[in-house]
């Protein structure tokens, strides 16, 4: 009757921890949701621990063991808005055919699904990709969760590459050594030419958005939707998707596994 605790029995103190987990878990999900909050009532430029805490019903010290400042907080709501729109374009991609494709319906839906997630999330979308709040330099940790976007559309390509080739772009002279530079830290295994082509239409993309989101297609565009999927159609051509089509004439060469790599 005196020996080992029989297996149902569990450690006092390993429930205690998890309960204080938990609670940490919910109290830090709770200043985030509340931070959000503020940032669309106020912007992100005059977000506040001590209006945060206040709402919460907390003293502004509690609030400091969870988040030590107004940067790391930031820093979190921005983490957070980047792997949420990273997990939609991951989840588009991987719902719209696998990597024999078709790449450009999975280039498609990872755009519409980016936008979707913008039109949703307005203000968290402004965290990211709006004018940046002053006072704040983002940290290293942004930067993982900050590439996710843009790690689909190269994979997207890199597939497309691999089992059917690409359209290569034909190469700027006057960006041979930067195309050259950008492949080697973004994708060493597509030519520098499409390369080029993918930070560019990466831009163009969030332009598109951003454009739409902060009104500058008010009185100009009506039919946004239908805008946006054309300009990402002929994104997709530029960076070498092919859409069935070979190039012809001075369009490029054909690389990866329907031709010679350029």
């Amino acid at each position: 009757m005196f020996g080992a605790p029989i297996a149902w029995q569990t450690d006092p103190m390993s429930t205690i921890r998890g309960a204080r987990e938990r609670a940490r878990i919910e109290v830090t999900a709770a200043i985030k949701d509340e931070a959000r909050r503020q940032l669309a009532a106020e912007g992100a430029a005059k977000l506040s621990l001590r209006a945060v805490a206040r709402e919460l019903g907390m003293v502004s010290s509690a609030l400091y063991r969870y988040f030590p400042s107004r940067d790391d907080l930031l820093t979190a709501l921005i983490v957070d808005a980047y792997d949420a729109v990273g997990e939609a374009a991951e989840a588009a991609r991987d719902r719209t055919g696998g990597p024999a494709g078709p790449h450009p319906g999975r280039w498609l839906a990872v755009a519409c699904a980016v936008r979707e997630w913008a039109l949703a999330h307005p203000h968290e979308y402004a965290l990211i990709y709006g004018s940046p709040v002053p006072g704040y330099t983002a940290p290293q940790v942004t930067v993982g969760p900050a590439s996710r976007v843009g790690q689909v559309l190269i994979g997207v390509v890199r597939d497309a590459h691999r089992t059917e080739g690409l359209a290569v772009p034909p190469q700027d002279p006057l960006l041979r050594a930067e195309g050259a530079r950008m492949a080697a830290d973004l994708a060493d295994d597509l030519p520098p030419a499409v390369v080029v082509a993918l930070v560019s239409a990466w831009a163009q993309l969030f332009g598109l958005i951003s454009f739409e989101l902060f009104g500058q297609f008010t009185r100009v565009v009506e039919a946004r939707e239908e805008l946006f999927r054309h300009a990402v159609h002929e994104l997709g051509r530029s960076v070498g998707l092919l859409d069935g089509r070979r190039p012809g004439g001075g369009a490029g060469q054909v690389s990866g596994a329907g031709g010679a790599r350029a």
